[in-house]
Protein backbone atom coordinates (compact mmCIF):
# COMPACT_ATOMS: atom_id res chain seq x y z
CA UNK A 1 0.00 0.00 0.00
CA UNK A 2 1.39 3.15 -0.91
CA UNK A 3 1.92 5.91 1.79
CA UNK A 4 2.35 9.43 2.29
CA UNK A 5 6.38 8.76 2.28
CA UNK A 6 6.15 7.30 -1.28
CA UNK A 7 4.61 10.71 -2.67
CA UNK A 8 8.00 11.63 -3.83
CA UNK A 9 9.45 8.21 -4.86
CA UNK A 10 8.47 7.87 -8.82
CA UNK A 11 8.78 4.09 -8.65
CA UNK A 12 5.73 3.64 -6.22
CA UNK A 13 2.42 4.18 -8.28
CA UNK A 14 -0.58 6.06 -6.82
CA UNK A 15 -3.29 4.02 -5.86
CA UNK A 16 -6.40 5.02 -7.50
CA UNK A 17 -8.52 1.94 -7.51
CA UNK A 18 -11.40 1.74 -4.65
CA UNK A 19 -11.55 -1.36 -3.25
CA UNK A 20 -14.30 -3.83 -4.08
CA UNK A 21 -17.34 -2.94 -1.54
CA UNK A 22 -18.72 -5.38 1.03
CA UNK A 23 -22.02 -4.38 1.52
CA UNK A 24 -23.91 -5.30 5.05
CA UNK A 25 -27.17 -3.51 4.33
CA UNK A 26 -28.88 -4.80 1.23
CA UNK A 27 -32.34 -5.88 0.57
CA UNK A 28 -34.13 -8.61 -1.53
CA UNK A 29 -37.53 -8.46 -2.34
CA UNK A 30 -38.54 -11.97 -2.03
CA UNK A 31 -39.77 -13.56 -5.21
CA UNK A 32 -42.98 -14.55 -5.60
CA UNK A 33 -42.41 -18.25 -5.55
CA UNK A 34 -40.98 -18.27 -2.55
CA UNK A 35 -42.96 -19.76 0.17
CA UNK A 36 -44.84 -21.56 -2.77
CA UNK A 37 -41.57 -23.60 -2.86
CA UNK A 38 -39.98 -23.80 0.10
CA UNK A 39 -43.20 -24.05 2.48
CA UNK A 40 -43.74 -28.25 3.60
CA UNK A 41 -47.11 -28.97 0.87
CA UNK A 42 -49.49 -28.93 3.97
CA UNK A 43 -49.10 -25.27 4.66
CA UNK A 44 -48.72 -24.24 1.24
CA UNK A 45 -52.42 -22.92 0.85
CA UNK A 46 -52.44 -20.95 3.75
CA UNK A 47 -48.43 -19.05 3.46
CA UNK A 48 -47.71 -15.79 2.19
CA UNK A 49 -48.71 -15.62 -1.42
CA UNK A 50 -48.59 -12.66 -4.20
CA UNK A 51 -51.83 -11.66 -6.07
CA UNK A 52 -52.17 -8.29 -8.95
CA UNK A 53 -54.47 -6.65 -7.66
CA UNK A 54 -55.27 -2.80 -8.31
CA UNK A 55 -54.07 -0.18 -5.49
CA UNK A 56 -56.11 2.87 -4.47
CA UNK A 57 -55.78 5.19 -1.62
CA UNK A 58 -53.19 4.37 1.11
CA UNK A 59 -53.89 5.86 4.20
CA UNK A 60 -51.25 6.51 7.27
CA UNK A 61 -52.58 4.68 10.63
CA UNK A 62 -49.27 4.55 11.97
CA UNK A 63 -47.90 1.17 14.39
CA UNK A 64 -47.04 -1.82 12.95
CA UNK A 65 -49.78 -1.43 10.50
CA UNK A 66 -48.45 1.56 9.14
CA UNK A 67 -50.98 1.86 6.34
CA UNK A 68 -54.52 0.74 5.21
CA UNK A 69 -55.04 0.18 1.93
CA UNK A 70 -58.16 0.49 -0.73
CA UNK A 71 -57.55 -2.66 -3.09
CA UNK A 72 -59.37 -2.53 -6.23
CA UNK A 73 -60.03 0.60 -7.16
CA UNK A 74 -61.16 1.49 -10.19
CA UNK A 75 -58.25 2.96 -12.92
CA UNK A 76 -55.83 2.36 -9.96
CA UNK A 77 -52.62 1.47 -10.56
CA UNK A 78 -51.34 -2.57 -10.84
CA UNK A 79 -49.63 -3.95 -7.69
CA UNK A 80 -47.99 -6.79 -6.89
CA UNK A 81 -49.69 -7.32 -3.46
CA UNK A 82 -48.85 -10.10 -0.60
CA UNK A 83 -51.45 -11.43 1.17
CA UNK A 84 -50.72 -13.49 4.61
CA UNK A 85 -53.29 -13.96 7.32
CA UNK A 86 -54.94 -10.22 7.82
CA UNK A 87 -51.66 -8.75 6.41
CA UNK A 88 -51.60 -6.48 2.86
CA UNK A 89 -48.49 -5.86 1.91
CA UNK A 90 -48.06 -4.30 -1.35
CA UNK A 91 -44.44 -3.66 -3.24
CA UNK A 92 -43.92 -0.12 -3.84
CA UNK A 93 -41.35 1.61 -5.83
CA UNK A 94 -38.99 2.64 -3.21
CA UNK A 95 -38.31 -0.97 -1.78
CA UNK A 96 -37.31 -1.71 -5.51
CA UNK A 97 -35.51 1.81 -5.89
CA UNK A 98 -32.57 0.58 -8.49
CA UNK A 99 -33.00 2.23 -12.08
CA UNK A 100 -35.40 4.61 -10.79
CA UNK A 101 -34.80 8.78 -10.67
CA UNK A 102 -34.31 10.06 -7.25
CA UNK A 103 -37.70 11.54 -8.17
CA UNK A 104 -39.08 8.72 -8.54
CA UNK A 105 -38.48 6.70 -5.71
CA UNK A 106 -41.91 6.74 -4.07
CA UNK A 107 -44.15 4.67 -2.66
CA UNK A 108 -46.06 3.68 -6.03
CA UNK A 109 -47.32 0.41 -6.65
CA UNK A 110 -45.22 -1.37 -8.76
CA UNK A 111 -45.36 -5.22 -9.97
CA UNK A 112 -42.16 -7.64 -10.97
CA UNK A 113 -42.03 -6.72 -14.41
CA UNK A 114 -41.50 -3.26 -13.28
CA UNK A 115 -38.50 -3.99 -11.51
CA UNK A 116 -35.27 -4.34 -12.17
CA UNK A 117 -34.26 -8.50 -11.68
CA UNK A 118 -31.40 -8.23 -9.46
CA UNK A 119 -34.17 -6.95 -7.02
CA UNK A 120 -35.55 -10.84 -6.58
CA UNK A 121 -33.53 -12.70 -8.79
CA UNK A 122 -30.23 -13.78 -7.42
CA UNK A 123 -28.16 -14.11 -10.38
CA UNK A 124 -29.44 -10.42 -11.81
CA UNK A 125 -27.98 -9.34 -8.00
CA UNK A 126 -24.08 -10.78 -8.59
CA UNK A 127 -24.37 -9.08 -12.23
CA UNK A 128 -25.41 -6.10 -10.87
CA UNK A 129 -22.97 -6.19 -7.77
CA UNK A 130 -20.43 -6.87 -10.06
CA UNK A 131 -21.19 -3.86 -12.50
CA UNK A 132 -21.74 -1.13 -9.43
CA UNK A 133 -18.15 -2.00 -8.34
CA UNK A 134 -19.75 -4.73 -4.92
CA UNK A 135 -17.76 -7.86 -3.58
CA UNK A 136 -20.21 -9.36 -1.43
CA UNK A 137 -23.71 -8.45 0.00
CA UNK A 138 -25.60 -9.03 3.09
CA UNK A 139 -29.48 -8.51 2.59
CA UNK A 140 -32.19 -8.10 4.91
CA UNK A 141 -35.70 -8.88 4.11
CA UNK A 142 -38.95 -6.94 2.97
CA UNK A 143 -41.95 -9.22 3.22
CA UNK A 144 -40.62 -10.95 6.90
CA UNK A 145 -39.70 -7.36 7.60
CA UNK A 146 -36.37 -6.40 9.30
CA UNK A 147 -36.21 -9.23 11.81
CA UNK A 148 -39.05 -11.63 11.03
CA UNK A 149 -41.89 -9.24 12.57
CA UNK A 150 -44.38 -10.49 10.41
CA UNK A 151 -44.38 -14.04 11.25
CA UNK A 152 -44.09 -12.99 14.77
CA UNK A 153 -47.28 -10.87 14.83
CA UNK A 154 -49.08 -13.77 13.02
CA UNK A 155 -51.28 -15.52 14.90
CA UNK A 156 -50.74 -19.27 13.68
CA UNK A 157 -47.56 -20.34 15.20
CA UNK A 158 -46.53 -23.38 13.62
CA UNK A 159 -47.37 -21.86 10.50
CA UNK A 160 -44.86 -19.31 10.93
CA UNK A 161 -42.28 -21.32 12.29
CA UNK A 162 -42.69 -22.98 8.72
CA UNK A 163 -42.30 -19.66 6.82
CA UNK A 164 -39.44 -18.48 8.88
CA UNK A 165 -37.45 -22.15 8.28
CA UNK A 166 -38.93 -21.51 4.78
CA UNK A 167 -37.46 -18.31 4.76
CA UNK A 168 -34.08 -19.27 5.40
CA UNK A 169 -33.73 -22.43 2.77
CA UNK A 170 -34.45 -20.43 0.41
CA UNK A 171 -31.71 -17.53 1.75
CA UNK A 172 -28.83 -20.30 1.47
CA UNK A 173 -29.84 -22.20 -0.57
CA UNK A 174 -31.78 -20.33 -3.41
CA UNK A 175 -30.60 -16.61 -2.76
CA UNK A 176 -26.94 -17.76 -2.02
CA UNK A 177 -26.69 -21.41 -2.95
CA UNK A 178 -24.39 -20.83 -6.60
CA UNK A 179 -23.15 -17.05 -5.77
CA UNK A 180 -19.61 -18.22 -5.43
CA UNK A 181 -19.73 -16.38 -1.96
CA UNK A 182 -20.94 -13.07 -3.11
CA UNK A 183 -24.36 -13.47 -1.98
CA UNK A 184 -24.12 -13.74 2.04
CA UNK A 185 -26.83 -15.75 3.35
CA UNK A 186 -28.85 -13.94 6.34
CA UNK A 187 -31.44 -15.50 8.43
CA UNK A 188 -34.55 -14.40 10.26
CA UNK A 189 -35.51 -16.53 13.64
CA UNK A 190 -39.09 -17.32 15.48
CA UNK A 191 -39.11 -13.93 17.82
CA UNK A 192 -41.48 -15.67 19.69
CA UNK A 193 -39.56 -18.52 21.30
CA UNK A 194 -35.64 -18.01 22.40
CA UNK A 195 -35.26 -21.82 22.52
CA UNK A 196 -36.45 -22.70 18.51
CA UNK A 197 -34.95 -18.99 17.87
CA UNK A 198 -31.45 -21.07 19.28
CA UNK A 199 -32.23 -24.09 17.52
CA UNK A 200 -32.85 -22.32 13.96
CA UNK A 201 -29.46 -20.67 14.75
CA UNK A 202 -27.38 -23.92 15.13
CA UNK A 203 -29.20 -25.28 11.95
CA UNK A 204 -28.37 -22.68 9.36
CA UNK A 205 -24.86 -22.65 11.28
CA UNK A 206 -24.59 -26.18 10.26
CA UNK A 207 -24.95 -25.59 6.55
CA UNK A 208 -22.12 -22.28 7.02
CA UNK A 209 -24.77 -19.57 7.56
CA UNK A 210 -23.23 -17.16 10.46
CA UNK A 211 -25.65 -14.21 10.32
CA UNK A 212 -29.00 -13.74 11.66
CA UNK A 213 -31.25 -10.92 11.93
CA UNK A 214 -32.37 -9.26 15.90
CA UNK A 215 -34.48 -6.76 16.64
CA UNK A 216 -32.91 -3.25 17.63
CA UNK A 217 -35.28 -3.07 20.63
CA UNK A 218 -37.01 -6.03 21.66
CA UNK A 219 -39.04 -4.72 24.21
CA UNK A 220 -40.80 -2.63 21.13
CA UNK A 221 -42.09 -5.35 20.15
CA UNK A 222 -44.06 -6.63 22.95
CA UNK A 223 -40.52 -9.08 23.79
CA UNK A 224 -38.44 -9.35 26.63
CA UNK A 225 -34.98 -6.96 26.78
CA UNK A 226 -31.80 -8.40 26.49
CA UNK A 227 -30.99 -7.90 30.00
CA UNK A 228 -33.77 -10.24 31.59
CA UNK A 229 -31.62 -13.60 30.29
CA UNK A 230 -34.60 -14.30 28.30
CA UNK A 231 -32.47 -14.71 24.83
CA UNK A 232 -29.40 -16.53 26.47
CA UNK A 233 -30.16 -19.02 24.52
CA UNK A 234 -30.71 -17.27 21.20
CA UNK A 235 -27.27 -15.65 22.12
CA UNK A 236 -25.23 -18.77 23.40
CA UNK A 237 -25.91 -20.40 19.90
CA UNK A 238 -24.74 -17.15 18.11
CA UNK A 239 -21.58 -17.68 20.30
CA UNK A 240 -20.95 -20.83 19.93
CA UNK A 241 -21.53 -21.59 16.43
CA UNK A 242 -19.89 -17.48 15.26
CA UNK A 243 -22.58 -16.02 13.92
CA UNK A 244 -22.85 -12.10 13.89
CA UNK A 245 -26.16 -10.36 15.67
CA UNK A 246 -27.16 -7.95 12.51
CA UNK A 247 -29.96 -5.19 14.14
CA UNK A 248 -31.42 -2.75 11.45
CA UNK A 249 -32.84 0.28 12.21
CA UNK A 250 -36.79 0.18 12.05
CA UNK A 251 -36.47 -3.20 13.49
CA UNK A 252 -38.35 -2.63 16.43
CA UNK A 253 -41.57 -1.87 14.36
CA UNK A 254 -41.15 1.68 15.98
CA UNK A 255 -40.22 4.96 14.61
CA UNK A 256 -39.19 7.94 17.18
CA UNK A 257 -41.46 10.53 16.28
CA UNK A 258 -41.71 14.43 18.38
CA UNK A 259 -45.58 13.72 18.47
CA UNK A 260 -48.54 11.08 18.29
CA UNK A 261 -49.67 12.94 15.15
CA UNK A 262 -46.17 14.00 13.36
CA UNK A 263 -46.21 13.02 9.88
CA UNK A 264 -44.19 10.02 8.46
CA UNK A 265 -40.93 12.50 7.49
CA UNK A 266 -40.45 13.24 10.86
CA UNK A 267 -39.91 9.26 11.89
CA UNK A 268 -37.84 9.33 8.90
CA UNK A 269 -35.48 12.22 9.69
CA UNK A 270 -35.20 10.81 13.58
CA UNK A 271 -34.73 7.00 12.79
CA UNK A 272 -30.60 6.97 13.32
CA UNK A 273 -31.78 7.54 17.20
CA UNK A 274 -32.99 3.76 17.04
CA UNK A 275 -29.42 2.83 15.87
CA UNK A 276 -27.84 4.28 19.41
CA UNK A 277 -30.37 1.61 21.40
CA UNK A 278 -29.27 -1.20 19.50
Amino acid sequence: MATSDDASDPSVAPRTEIPPIISVDDHIVEPPHLWKTWLPARYRDRGPRVERRRLGDMTWVGGAKMYEYELDAEDAPWCDIWFYEDLVHPNKRHVAAVGFDRDEMTMAPITYEEMRPGCYEPKARVADMTANHVEASLSFPTLPRFCGQTFYEASDRDLGLACVKAYNDFMIEEWCGDSDGALIPLIIIPLWDADLAAAEVRRNAERGCHAVCFSEIAPNLGLPSIHTGYWDPFFAACQDTQTTVNMHIGSSSKMPAASPDAPPAVAASLSFNNAIAS
